[in-house]
């Protein structure tokens, strides 16, 4: 099972529009599927997307079908988890850790 099986996938056709055009603060999870770190924070970020649906977009960007777009944020590993709000980055982190951290991290 791939690692963004469990949210929305954006790509760098539609990052633009998905994220930095939304209403709505976004999470956005650089990932991979040969990540094992990415398959364990997978079930966090369903969870929060599902708690969190109508207040905060969470999505996933596969680091190797969307380069561009991995670059132009700078994502050197995954998982690296980006919070964006109006378009900017605003919050990131890089790693896994557990779903009480990473809400602290990022702020969320």
């Amino acid at each position: 099972m791939p690692a963004t099986a469990h949210l929305d996938e954006v790509t760098d056709a539609d990052f633009a529009a998905t994220v930095l055009d939304s209403p709505l603060p976004v999470l956005v999870d650089f990932t991979a599927e040969w990540c094992p770190p990415c398959r364990m924070v997978a079930p966090i970020l369903a969870d929060l997307a599902a708690e969190r649906a109508g207040t905060l977009r969470v999505v996933a960007v596969d680091v190797d079908r969307s380069p561009r777009t991995a670059a132009a944020y700078n994502v050197l590993s995954a998982p690296t988890l980006m919070v964006f709000r109006d378009g900017e980055p605003v919050a990131s982190v890089v790693g896994a850790r557990s779903r009480s951290r990473l809400v602290r991290d990022l702020g969320l």
